[in-house]
């Protein structure tokens, strides 16, 4: 399969929008960064819709076209009947007027080769007595069950869809011609190309919207009424079944759209548990006038159903039906060549992952994957990584810090910005003879210490740090670091315990006190002991006196 679809690396931000909003899950990560896994996806497009950075994007082939027309070969465009929906107030002879501005031979309807597709379709249950019958219009429909049904293969309709038979059509009136389909689809782009001949290049509405503006082409506001064209109806949910009659009798018609409900189909007919049934599928919740292009960029369902309804005719182009061997389209199973892991692999993933046990699996969604068994198989396949699982990063990420916040030596108090205890660590805990942290827990600071110093930094927003304190109540004395995080609405307060410090200083300060007065005791001694005998040891008490009062200079320093 060709890449139609591409990833902008540098805008995939670890959101994990696509693999949740993916139906079959076709998305893998390495490295933060999403891959779509090409023999696995059904190019519905989702991914390309619900990216909120724009990182999935189509490959435009409006180059290709330049070329084919630069050829100087008639080149004749395609358009899907959702045209309508997709260009307000433009019917399709505006639509050839532009076109032909840039340098297309000519336009048509698409819903010329759809009433050849409802003949089909109507003649495969009059002639050839089918239990089921799913319509094959939707290439991600059918990418979807020769990838993942193929049991449900031979009651897929084997005819081409409208845009390979109104292709086929032009070219055998038109034998030299070239043949660009428009519409609002990306699997397109792939049925062309995997199924060559009839289509020789697909261009988008959004394609074909800035080939214009750069062209400086407007649209001419001009609606067109031709009473032939019911099959316009086709782009619409049930707008099938609207063209075809509903006569078989025994039959039961009826129409699904959005990919979850065509698999929770394809589910039951695998079953065996449906019979005698027309399915009209399509992967687009709304159908085709739903599709990718219109959802992201034009997105109004009402609005887009009233459009094509009121456009189509109500009877059926005037065609030349051709033979249903000359349309015919086989379908073969695609592999998508995965080794799925044994029981044993599985819970080893599970392990790595934190889910030791049942309950551990809270099958939250949040990684894209329905339930944690299948986001283990995807990394079994090497899908998806261990990192994707929020609720494990949380849980790893808390139980670190808490690693951190209880073991160091600091005590660690965080206030909300009502001076509320949010946290308190086990070091703070001691500091405060505290038993629990639940005894303070969501308490105002002040029952533990002064909230002052937080009032102080909060209002002023400047911080405190290394401040050295007494707590009488607890005959402490802490150096205290206060600073607020106003984005997260918190005051953090780091408490370091110098209270052993702060003992030794004071004795230390209480024996340097004492040795001063023993020195002065020397000193007053030396001095009447001079007086006594001065004239015979005058010169070795004046020397004694310096030395004591240097002493005692230095002891005072210290």
């Amino acid at each position: 399969m060709a890449e139609w679809l591409k990833l902008k690396k540098s805008n995939c931000k670890n959101c994990y929008k696509c693999i949740r909003h993916c139906p079959v899950k076709s998305i893998r990560f390495s490295a933060g960064q999403a891959h779509i896994v090409g023999n696995e996806c059904i190019l519905c497009g989702q991914c390309f819709v619900v990216c909120p950075q724009n990182a999935k994007e189509t490959i435009a082939q409006t180059e290709n076209v330049r070329v084919m027309i630069a050829s100087g070969a008639p080149v004749v465009a395609s358009i899907a009947p959702s045209f309508i929906a997709n260009y307000e107030g433009v019917g399709i002879n505006a639509m050839k007027k532009a076109l032909k501005k840039l340098g297309f031979h000519d336009a048509e309807e698409t819903a010329i080769g759809a009433t050849i597709v409802k003949n089909e379709y109507n003649r495969m249950l009059k002639e050839e007595n089918r239990d089921i019958l799913i319509s094959s219009c939707c290439h991600s429909v059918n990418l979807l069950i020769q990838k993942y049904f193929p049991s449900v293969l031979p009651y897929l309709a084997d005819t081409v869809s409208p845009m390979m038979a109104h292709c086929m059509d032009i070219k055998k009136r038109m034998p030299d011609a070239k043949t660009v389909f428009i519409g609002p689809c990306l699997a397109k782009k792939d049925e062309a190309d995997y199924y060559k001949g009839p289509v020789d290049a697909v261009l988008t509405f959004e394609e074909l919207s800035q080939w214009l503006e750069a062209e400086g082409i407007d649209l001419e506001r001009d609606i067109d009424n031709t009473e032939e064209s019911k099959a316009r109806l086709f782009p619409t949910t049930g707008g099938i079944l609207k063209t075809m009659g509903n006569e078989i009798e025994g039959y039961t018609y009826m129409a699904i759209d959005g990919t979850h409900n065509c698999i929770a189909a394809l589910r039951d007919i695998e079953k065996g548990s449906i019979h005698k049934c027309f399915i009209e599928m399509s992967a687009c919740s709304g159908s085709c006038v739903s599709g990718p292009v219109m959802e992201k960029f034009n997105l109004s369902p009402v609005r887009e159903f009233k459009a094509v309804t009121e456009y189509a005719g109500e009877k059926d182009f005037d065609i030349k039906q051709p033979h249903y061997a000359d349309i015919k389209k086989n379908f073969e199973p695609i592999d998508r060549k995965n080794a799925m892991p044994t029981e044993n692999e599985i819970r080893a993933v599970l392990k790595n992952m934190g889910k030791t046990k049942p309950e551990d699996e809270l099958n939250c969604g949040s990684c894209g994957y329905n339930t944690c068994r299948e986001k283990a198989v995807a990394i079994y396949q090497g899908k998806a990584e261990i990192s994707m699982c929020l609720p494990y990063l949380k849980e790893k990420a808390e139980s670190f810090t808490a690693n951190i916040v209880n073991n160091t030596p600091n005590g660690i108090i965080a206030v909300n910005e009502q001076f509320e205890v949010q946290l308190v660590n086990k070091s703070a805990r001691k500091i405060f003879n505290l038993k629990h942290a639940s005894d303070v827990l969501g308490e105002p600071v002040v029952r533990i210490m002064d909230p002052a110093d937080f009032i102080t930094v909060y209002n002023t927003n400047s911080r405190i740090e290394n401040k050295r304190i007494y707590l009488a109540e607890y005959g402490r004395y802490v150096e205290e670091t206060i600073i607020a995080d106003k984005e997260f609405h918190i005051i953090l307060c780091i408490l370091r315990d110098v209270t052993a410090e702060e003992q030794g200083q004071q004795k230390k300060d209480k024996i340097s006190s004492h040795t001063i007065e023993v020195a002065d005791k020397v000193v007053d001694k030396q001095m009447r002991i001079v007086q006594e005998i001065a004239s015979l040891l005058g010169e070795t008490a004046a020397e004694t006196k310096i030395a004591l009062t240097k002493l005692k200079e230095m002891i005072s320093d210290e």
